[in-house]
């Protein structure tokens, strides 16, 4: 929902006056204006002691970081997907299956060579680039507000829970079947952590970013 500028200009004068933020929400409430819009209005002006209003970065869009950012990301899915395949061939190999013929195993050679080679290339890619924009992020935090980069991250986390979740209801439905093995145990630990350890980097990442653009302050 956009923020109305009369609703942004309202909020500017009450900070500049010295009107406490929650007297500003308040009274805007009973004037009837959604919660969303008021939150926005707010969320403009940085909460630092000055004698106006200070203005937040506003989210942007940038080539140079969305190319940097759609890389990022891209080989950040790659790899990811590449690891829980590799894992899940080294875990069939583990504890193979009786009934698995010559082919699938041929295939399982292919597998693997094709999921180590697709590992050994993107991910010092991802690795290579997300260091660099943290590092570019430290420089001027001004940068955590990039949309692209917000908008990948918080996809990051839609994808990363569909992947829990889907980990999750799978594991419950062999366990009421009682068809749990040690090499489908192992199958769901393998998607729970690689969906886990992303849902939480980047989770925390968003928290860092809102924090420091909140405070205007580099971390």
């Amino acid at each position: 929902m956009a923020t109305s500028t009369e609703l942004i200009g309202f909020v500017k004068e009450g900070i500049q006056r010295g009107v406490p933020r929650s007297e500003l929400d308040d009274v805007l409430r009973q004037a009837g204006w959604d919660r969303g819009q008021i939150s926005g209005a707010l969320r403009q002006f940085a909460e630092v002691d000055f004698a106006i209003p200070v203005p937040r970065p506003a989210p942007y869009l940038d080539a140079r970081e969305a190319f940097l950012h759609a890389v990022m990301f891209a080989t950040l899915y790659f790899s990811a997907y590449n690891f829980g395949t590799l894992a899940f061939e080294l875990i069939d190999r583990a504890f193979p299956d009786p009934a698995a013929r010559d082919y699938a195993v041929a295939m399982s050679e292919m597998t693997l060579r094709w999921s180590l080679s697709a590992i050994i290339v993107a991910f010092p890619v991802f690795l290579y680039v997300a260091r660099l924009t943290a590092r570019e992020r430290v420089a001027d935090p001004g940068k955590r507000a990039s949309r692209v980069r917000r908008q990948l991250t918080y996809l990051t986390l839609f994808i990363a829970a569909a992947f829990l979740i889907g980990d999750v209801t799978t594991l419950v439905y062999n366990v009421l079947g009682g068809e749990m093995t040690v090499r489908f145990a192992l199958k769901i630990l393998t998607v729970a952590v690689i969906a886990g350890t992303g849902f939480g980097h980047y989770l925390r990442e968003l928290r860092a970013d809102d924090s420091v653009l909140a405070s205007g302050t580099s971390q």
